[in-house]
């Protein structure tokens, strides 16, 4: 079984993650920011993971810091419940259509965190989501989970569908680099 549970409390935050790699997309989410937890839930199904996820913000502030924190520790379920990454496909990329937008996504599991984010939103928010905050979460997410994230939306004009295009590109493409497809590391140094 690939999974990990964390908590992690700071005096913005309190949030508990739990999450199953090879799930089947069971969710139960909650951060107090309705889009997010519909981007999030359409992350573990289109991941094919299960995610448990409670988060208790400083919305009063805004949501910035329960969007990058959770970035944060769900990286870091990733990247312990993905453990030594022995027998991984390793990469995974993906292009995904929602009705006028394209979100393009390309991992590479490799232990060397990076994130390329390109991506323009036409409005500030979407409900209660900063649209801003998309690329703060990816690259929390990435940088925690030890992974290269590659995310540009190709094009489109709402903003929902844009975002939604990158949560579930990007979620595809970590569905097939996490597949496992031997037993050995995917890498000529024999390490990663």
């Amino acid at each position: 079984m690939r999974n990990a549970e964390i908590t992690r409390k700071t005096k913005e935050t309190d949030i508990t993650v739990m999450l199953e790699l090879d799930g089947s997309g069971k969710t139960d989410i909650s951060t107090g920011i309705g889009f997010f937890d519909h981007m999030l839930t359409a992350f573990a199904v289109h991941g094919g993971m299960d995610l448990t996820l409670k988060v208790k913000g400083d919305l009063f502030v805004d949501g910035h810091h329960s969007v990058e924190d959770t970035g944060i520790v769900l990286g870091k379920a990733f990247a312990q419940a993905i453990g030594d990454m022995k027998g991984i496909k390793r990469y995974g990329t993906a292009f995904i259509p929602m009705d006028e937008a394209l979100g393009f996504a390309s991992i590479d599991i490799s232990g060397r965190p990076y994130l390329v984010f390109n991506a323009d939103f036409s409005d500030d928010r979407i409900g209660e989501f900063d649209t801003c905050l998309t690329e703060e979460f990816f690259r929390a997410f990435a940088y925690n989970a030890g992974i290269t994230l590659h995310l540009k939306s190709e094009y489109g004009k709402n903003d929902h569908h844009i975002a939604e295009a990158l949560f579930k590109a990007a979620a595809h493409a970590l569905k097939d680099a996490k597949e496992i497809t031997g037993n050995e590391i995917l890498s000529t140094k024999g390490v990663l």
